[in-house]
C-alpha cells in the first residue's frame, strides 16, 4: 500500500479502490442478482429477491463476518457462500433463518 492509499483510507474510512460501487450507482438488478456496494463508508450487499423485492443489508454474515455479496439469492433468502447459512434480510442486517438444505 502506498502512502497516498493509506492517507485516503484514513481520510475516507474505506478503500476507494476496493471494487465496490456507490449504492446510488448500482442500477437495475435482475431477480436473483446480488452485488457488493458501498453506502458511504459501509460495505453493503444489494439483492433482488425472488418476489422482486430489493433489499440492502450490511455485507457481513452474522456467522463469521463473510461477505453476503459472495453468496446467492434463493427465493426470499440470501445464502452465504462460506458455510451455506440461509439468511433473511431484516432491518438492514441479515439474520439466520435455517440451516442450508
Amino acid at each position: 500500500m502506498t502512502a497516498l492509499q493509506a492517507e485516503m483510507i484514513d481520510e475516507l474510512g474505506y478503500d476507494p479502490d476496493d471494487g465496490r460501487v456507490a449504492l446510488d450507482d448500482v442500477g437495475e438488478l435482475a431477480i436473483g442478482a446480488i452485488v457488493a456496494a458501498r453506502d458511504g463508508a459501509t460495505p453493503v450487499a444489494v439483492a433482488r429477491l425472488g418476489s422482486g423485492r430489493l433489499v440492502v443489508v450490511r455485507d457481513e454474515c452474522p456467522h463469521d463476518g463473510g461477505r453476503i455479496s459472495d453468496g446467492y439469492v434463493d427465493g426470499e433468502r440470501l445464502v452465504c457462500a462460506r458455510h451455506g447459512w440461509e439468511l433473511s434480510a431484516c432491518g438492514g442486517r441479515c439474520e439466520r433463518v435455517a440451516p442450508a438444505r
